[in-house]
């Protein structure tokens, strides 16, 4: 006679409590859940279907993210890392374009969310840290004679910002063009004169 107990099937074990041990690990899944439903079902989506794509309890959800804002802050501060990470080495304004251009390809509805919050303290830290971001690599560019000494740290910011406001708003099958007239305006504005 056997004394182990059946084990739950993944339904069941995605929900159970783990408490704190999982508490990355939520995060994460619910950062990922909402990528995808945002994605799909646009800023709208309701905020509940995010913890049942990640398979934890709305208490979850909200422990980790008290509002869409504060989710939206999430995934751009993943974004950021991600491009932090890509521009260490080798990293460039164009480098740089192409990977907005990817991200905000899948990151329309929390692009929607930001911008509609400006004025919020976790909108502003994202745009700090992304502004530095920029900045370093406009500095580096210019010093290896990739762009004209005339780009100014708001010309970055400002190209960077209408590529990615653009593409949220442009339907999915005209992004590609989209982002190639967008990169071909920026190489010619920023061009070495």
């Amino acid at each position: 006679m056997s004394t182990s107990r059946p084990r739950p099937d993944a339904a069941t074990r995605s929900t159970s409590n783990r408490g704190p041990a999982a508490a990355d690990e939520n995060r994460r899944a619910l950062i990922a859940a909402a990528r995808e439903i945002y994605s799909e079902d646009g800023p709208d989506a309701p905020f509940n279907a995010v913890a049942k794509r990640a398979g934890v309890g709305q208490g979850t959800l909200y422990r980790h993210f008290p509002d869409r804002l504060a989710l939206a802050a999430a995934v751009f501060d993943e974004n950021i890392a991600e491009l932090e990470d890509a521009m260490r080495e080798g990293g460039t304004i164009a480098v740089l374009f192409e990977r907005v251009i990817d991200q905000a390809s899948v990151s329309t509805a929390f692009i929607r969310l930001l911008s509609e919050q400006q004025n919020d303290q976790r909108a502003r830290d994202i745009a700090a840290r992304f502004e530095a971001l920029l900045d370093r690599l406009r500095q580096e560019d210019q010093a290896a004679g990739r762009i004209g000494i005339h780009v100014e740290q708001l010309d970055v910011e400002i190209a960077v910002s209408m590529l990615a406001h653009e593409l949220a708003f442009t339907p999915p099958e005209r992004k590609p063009v989209v982002a190639d007239r967008a990169r071909r305006l920026f190489a010619l504005a920023f061009a070495p004169r």
